[in-house]
C-alpha cells in the first residue's frame, strides 16, 4: 500500500508532470465525446423508436442516474488506488455508446444508457484526483486542462455523431468504438505505474458543515440553472430540426454551443480568482437569461453569433463552482468532487423529466422561455453561498 501513495509534502514539491496530465485530460475527451453524442442521436432514435419527447428526457435521465455513486467512488480515491477505473472507462463507455444503434426497444436503450452511465461516474470520480497528484503545485492548471478537455468533447461529440451516422447510418455506428479503445490503451502505458490517490485525507466526519453551507445552496443553483442548460445541451438538435433546419446543421448548432462552453470553461475559473466566484456566478447566470431570450427572437445567421455567446456563460460555471469546492475541501478534494458531481448530475434527471414532459404539452419553444425565467430564481443562492473562500494548500 505504501507505493501507491506519496507524502503531502512530497506532492507539493512534484513539477507539473505534462504527459500524464495531459494523457489523462486527453482521455477526458475522448471519453466524453461519445457520452456528448447521445443529444445528437436523440433525433435519430425518436425517428426510428417512434419516442416521445417524455420519454427522450427519462433517457438522459437514465445516464445520469449512476451518478449516485460518486461520492462513494470519491471516498475510495482519497485512500486506494482507482487507477484502472480511469484507464478502462473511455474504452467500455465507447462500447456502450457504440452500440445504441443496436437497441431495438426503449427498454434496450435505457439499459445501454444505465451501464454507460456507470462507466462515465467510474471514470469521473477518481480522474480530478489524479490530476491534482499529477499537477504537483499547479492543481489549477490541471483542473482548467481536465475541465477545459471536457467541454471541447461536448462540442465534438455531436459532430461525431452525426458523421457517423450519415456515412454509416445508425446501424454503423459502431465503428467508432476503437477511439475509446486506443484512449484506453495510451493512458495504460502512461499510468499503470502511477500512484492514483494521496495520503493523510482528513475524516468524513469534517465535510458535515458544508453540508447546508456550501453544497445545499450549489445544489439549488444547480436545479434551478439546469433547466436553460440542459433544455439546450440535450433538446437544442431536437428543437433545431423541428424548425425545418437538417440533421446536420441541428448537430453542428450543438457544436457551437458547446465549443463556446470550452472557452468559458478555460476563462471563468481563472477570472473568479481575482473577481470571486459568487461574482462570476452571478454574472454568468444573470447574462445567460438575457441571451436566451434574445436566442428566442433571432432567426437566419444571427442564431450562430447568439449561440456562441450563450454557450459561452450558460456552460461556462462549473469550473467555478468545483473550484469553489476545491476552496472549502482542500484535504477531502475527491470526495468534495464526488458530492458536487453527484449533486450536478442528479438534478439533470428531475429537470430532463419535465423538460421533456412540458415540452410535449407545450412545445419546446415555450419551454425554453420559461427555463430562462426559472433559471433567474438561482440568483438568491448565489447570495447564500460562502464569501470566505480558503486558501489551497
Amino acid at each position: 500500500m505504501a507505493t501507491e501513495t506519496l507524502p503531502l509534502t512530497q506532492v507539493k514539491e512534484q513539477e507539473f508532470q505534462t504527459g500524464n496530465v495531459l494523457s489523462i485530460a486527453g482521455a477526458h475527451f475522448v471519453h466524453d465525446t461519445y457520452t456528448a453524442a447521445v443529444p445528437a442521436l436523440l433525433p435519430v432514435l425518436v425517428e426510428k423508436l417512434s419516442l416521445s419527447l417524455t420519454l427522450v428526457g427519462t433517457l438522459t435521465a437514465i445516464l445520469q442516474l449512476p451518478a449516485i455513486l460518486y461520492p462513494f467512488i470519491g471516498y475510495l480515491a482519497d485512500r486506494v488506488s482507482l487507477r484502472y477505473f480511469v484507464i478502462l472507462a473511455p474504452g467500455i463507455t465507447a462500447t456502450l455508446i457504440g452500440s445504441l444503434g443496436f437497441a431495438s426497444s426503449y427498454f434496450d436503450l435505457a439499459i445501454i444508457l444505465f451501464a454507460a452511465g456507470i462507466s462515465v461516474a467510474c471514470f469521473h470520480a477518481p480522474a480530478p484526483a489524479m490530476i491534482g497528484r499529477l499537477a504537483g503545485n499547479q492543481v489549477g492548471k490541471g483542473m482548467s486542462l481536465f475541465m477545459a478537455a471536457g467541454e471541447l468533447a461536448r462540442a465534438v461529440g455531436p459532430l461525431l455523431a452525426v458523421w457517423a451516422v450519415s456515412t454509416w447510418t445508425l446501424g454503423g455506428f459502431y465503428r467508432v468504438i476503437f477511439i475509446g479503445w486506443a484512449a484506453t490503451l495510451v493512458l495504460y502505458f502512461r499510468l499503470r505505474q502511477v500512484p492514483a490517490r494521496m495520503e493523510t485525507p482528513e475524516s468524513i466526519r469534517s465535510i458535515f458543515p458544508f453540508i447546508r453551507s456550501l453544497f445545499l445552496p450549489l445544489l439549488l443553483i444547480l436545479f434551478f440553472r439546469s433547466f436553460m442548460r440542459d433544455s439546450l445541451s440535450t433538446f437544442l438538435p431536437i428543437f433545431i430540426r423541428g424548425e425545418g433546419a437538417s440533421l446536420w446543421v441541428a448537430g453542428a448548432s450543438l457544436s457551437i454551443l458547446e465549443l463556446a462552453g470550452v472557452a468559458g470553461a478555460l476563462v471563468s475559473g481563472t477570472v473568479s480568482d481575482f473577481l470571486g466566484r459568487k461574482k462570476i456566478l452571478l454574472i454568468s447566470t444573470i447574462s445567460a437569461v438575457i441571451l436566451m431570450l434574445v436566442f428566442l427572437q433571432v432567426e437566419g445567421w444571427l442564431i450562430i453569433p447568439i449561440l456562441l455567446v450563450l454557450g459561452f456563460t450558460t456552460l461556462s460555471t462549473g469550473p467555478v463552482m468545483l473550484a469553489m469546492v476545491q476552496d472549502q475541501l482542500p484535504r477531502n478534494r475527491a470526495v468534495g468532487n464526488g458530492i458536487f458531481m453527484m449533486i450536478s448530475f442528479l438534478v439533470r434527471p428531475v429537470a430532463l423529466v419535465i423538460i421533456g414532459y412540458l415540452g410535449d404539452q407545450f412545445g419546446l419553444n415555450q419551454v425554453y422561455w420559461w427555463s430562462a425565467i426559472v433559471s433567474l430564481l438561482a440568483v438568491p443562492f448565489i447570495l447564500m453561498l460562502p464569501g470566505k473562500e480558503m486558501a489551497a494548500e
